[in-house]
């Protein structure tokens, strides 16, 4: 009997491999669906659409993208690591999920380690301090000594932890007190923004830069320490005065535990030509962000390397977990 039970076991293990193996070979041969954190219009969608669009044309099979926004990116997270592994449900997100969200609330409903296996990284960018075009500061210092004038007045939005941790990072570098108010997504902080509801933001530039290019709104920084491509007279928030300021955000994409290792390398392949297709340079270049790739082990690395920062800076900014 116990030898019976061994040799089922392993026909069962040998089968599975095989079905494994059948299937990376075959994968991809039905629609494959990326869900996105954020709302329609926000950068991680632009960027998984136009990733969709590449692996259709490299594959022919239809990539579908499912916006679930809200919580911070728990509920597409959490969506995401419930789903088959089978490389059919990709995750393309970015730090808010996977580096910024284990310090903000005590407690996730997915882990970020353990629920994922990682595939590439995807892009890198910065983000952009933004008020009304008509707004009576033209400055960071102009802005400061206001919020200085008013404590806990003035108010900031953000939509996405990057966007979050960048605004309480500002004002506690700033020895500011800003009130903040939480959105399910940028686009939707900076439509609040320009009906006056909120004062300020710090938000992607693919969500920025149309309504500053537009004229409704004013660009006062750019959160990284090196200048935008796209807004270059805009000086860095560091050099307008609030030194040592840096927080810029990342792109990358996950599939649920337990995907075949060849259907991860498959989607490492088809995602970082992906990132060199002529929508996503687009992308890239109309955002400010730049192309990101890497092997699955270097973006687990990298990730752990990202925690920790995200962690650091969520605790130099006072902001107690949820």
């Amino acid at each position: 009997m116990h030898t019976l039970t061994i040799t089922r076991r392993t026909c069962l293990a040998l089968a599975l491999a095989s079905s494994f193996g059948v299937q990376a070979q075959t994968y991809p041969n039905k629609p494959i669906t990326l869900i996105v954190p954020f709302a329609a219009g926000s950068a991680t969608d632009q960027l998984a659409r136009a990733l969709g669009q590449s692996i259709t044309t490299d594959t022919r099979q239809t990539v579908v993208v499912d916006n679930k926004a809200g919580a911070s990116g728990m509920l597409a997270a959490q969506a995401a690591a419930r789903a088959t592994p089978d490389g059919y449900t990709v995750l393309i997100t970015t730090n808010t999920t996977h580096a910024a969200n284990e310090h903000l609330y005590k407690k996730l409903p997915y882990d970020p380690v353990k629920d994922f296996a990682p595939v590439t990284g995807l892009g890198k960018g910065s983000q952009v301090l933004v008020v009304k075009a008509d707004a009576p500061y033209r400055t960071v210092t102009e802005l400061l000594a206001a919020a200085r004038q008013k404590p806990g007045k003035l108010s900031f939005g953000s939509g996405s932890s990057s966007s979050r941790v960048a605004g309480e990072l500002f004002q506690q570098m700033s020895g500011t007190e800003i009130l903040h108010v939480p959105y399910k997504s940028n686009p939707m902080a900076i439509t609040d923004l320009l009906g006056g509801q909120i004062d300020l933001m710090i938000t992607d530039m693919s969500t920025g830069v149309p309504q500053i290019k537009g004229g409704k709104l004013r660009a006062l920084g750019v959160s990284t320490l090196k200048r935008s491509s796209l807004l270059p007279d805009v000086p860095t928030i560091d050099e307008a005065g609030v030194k040592g300021y840096d927080m810029g955000y990342w792109f990358a994409a996950y599939v649920p535990a337990k995907t075949p290792p060849e259907v991860i390398e498959k989607l490492n392949a088809l995602l970082s030509a992906g990132t060199r297709s002529p929508a996503a340079k687009a992308f890239f270049e109309a955002s400010g962000s730049e192309p990101f790739t890497t092997t699955p082990d270097a973006l687990a690395r990298f990730q752990t390397a990202e925690t920790q920062k995200w962690g650091k800076a969520i605790k130099a900014a006072g902001i107690e977990a949820e």
